[in-house]
């Protein structure tokens, strides 16, 4: 697999929420350390995403949001 982004964490899928359009994925990418994302059912399908699925979280964004109260 080649990408261009820069940001590409290796996981393991922790679980895969389906909802009517789309799925909630819970990564782990570290013990204690996840992040979520919604994809389409049928690309939880076409890559076959099942719980302990090795996977890449691929960030790719032009700016990150900070916030502080």
């Amino acid at each position: 697999m080649k990408i261009s982004a820069r940001n590409v964490l290796k996981g393991k899928v922790k679980e895969v929420a389906k909802g009517a359009v789309n799925s909630e994925v819970i990564i782990e990418i570290a013990q204690g350390i996840e992040i979520v994302s919604i994809i389409t059912n049928s690309s939880v399908e076409s890559l076959a995403l099942k719980k302990g699925s090795e996977v890449y979280a691929v960030i790719k964004a032009s700016n990150v949001l900070v916030a502080a109260d």
